[in-house]
């Protein structure tokens, strides 16, 4: 990426407008390649075709346009994609397409690794690097859904922010990501098909209140207790589950926005009938529903998944007391694209 030239989609529309114009181009040109950035999600300057060559090699000059690439893709028995993608600067990071017979899904990441180690998960492992970018977010959403009409003949139904990072540590770019995404002037895609996932950062589920977000909020809870949570997943210790509920409430009062929370069963950890009433307990404070996910395999991590029978009889257990449940079974594990198994391999 050139550090001389500057970066041409972190420009505003209005400073594209102005180069535009110093370049002796009418007001109309500014109009076509914003479609061309938003709503065909271009990658480069070659890309916007209806744009003559000497104006595509005019703003190439001028310009940097630093876009993601495709490194690897795989493909799972259960016709679930992983995508590894490789950034202008050289860091890598995964999104994945996960078909289901009503919906194809892209799980997008946030970040380049995670700074949140939750004990679980593979991505956590890893050195956060840096926040992606805004435009790096939304060619993720595009080449996913490139994907999508050449695998299974559809466009993406749905979009979960589920990949590495945790997208409230990167705030401002997911949320401007998410503004082209959806923007009739963008991709065009309701909010209410776009969740964002969380490991429960307090100040910032307070922020999409403030901010009055039309989205879904998931957040990986994984034990209703904080002493169990605290062992898994030390972002508790400072945002504990008092402080998460108090966040909560203010966003559903701001949004009227259900929120999911997503719920690994550990075996002999979090799958007692104990957890079962703490959940309960934590549902009856928050308008929540919950998505009771299998654990995927992560090498050098101590947990296992808790038993099918098991799993079947905690669901019950909250089904018993009006929690809406959802065992989630996992897609992609045999090219490790399940949940908390993202880690560049």
């Amino acid at each position: 990426m050139s550090k001389t030239h500057p970066d041409f989609r972190a420009l505003s529309a209005a400073e594209r407008a102005t180069q535009l114009e110093s370049l002796g181009e009418k007001p109309f040109r500014a109009r076509q390649i914003e479609d061309w950035l938003w709503k065909k999600g271009a990658r480069s300057f070659d890309a916007m075709s209806s744009l003559s060559k000497d104006l595509r090699s005019q703003l190439q000059e001028q310009f940097s346009f630093p876009s993601l690439q495709v490194d690897v893709k795989q493909e799972s028995k259960d016709d679930t994609i992983k995508v590894r993608f490789r950034t202008a600067d050289d860091y890598f990071i995964e999104g994945v397409l996960i078909p289901t017979p009503h919906r194809l899904t892209a799980c997008v990441s946030s970040q380049v690794g995670c700074s949140l180690t939750c004990a679980f998960c593979a991505t956590g492992k890893m050195e956060r690097k840096r926040n992606l970018r805004f435009d790096e977010i939304f060619d993720q959403v595009v080449m996913l859904n490139e994907l999508s009409v050449q695998h299974f003949k559809k466009p993406l139904t749905n979009i979960v922010f589920m990949g590495m990072g945790e997208p409230l540590l990167n705030y401002s770019n997911v949320l401007k990501a998410i503004d082209y995404i959806s923007s009739p002037n963008g991709l065009g895609m309701s909010p209410r098909r776009i969740t964002v996932s969380t490991a429960g950062i307090a100040k910032m589920i307070r922020q999409l209140g403030e901010d009055k977000v039309r989205f879904n909020l998931a957040v990986s809870l994984h034990a209703a207790n904080d002493k169990k949570r605290n062992e898994i997943m030390p972002i508790n210790e400072s945002n504990n589950l008092e402080a998460l509920v108090e966040s909560l409430d203010f966003y559903f009062a701001q949004t009227k926005n259900r929120i999911s929370f997503e719920y690994i069963l550990f075996k002999n950890f979090n799958d007692t009938e104990q957890d079962a009433k703490d959940l309960v307990k934590l549902c009856r404070r928050v308008p929540a529903k919950v998505n009771l996910i299998e654990y995927n395999t992560v090498k050098d991590v101590p947990f296992t998944k808790t038993e099918d029978s098991k799993a079947e009889l905690f669901s019950d257990m909250l089904y018993k007391q009006n929690v809406t449940a959802t065992i989630r079974h996992s897609r992609g594990k045999d090219i490790d694209a399940a949940c908390g198994q993202l880690a560049n391999k």
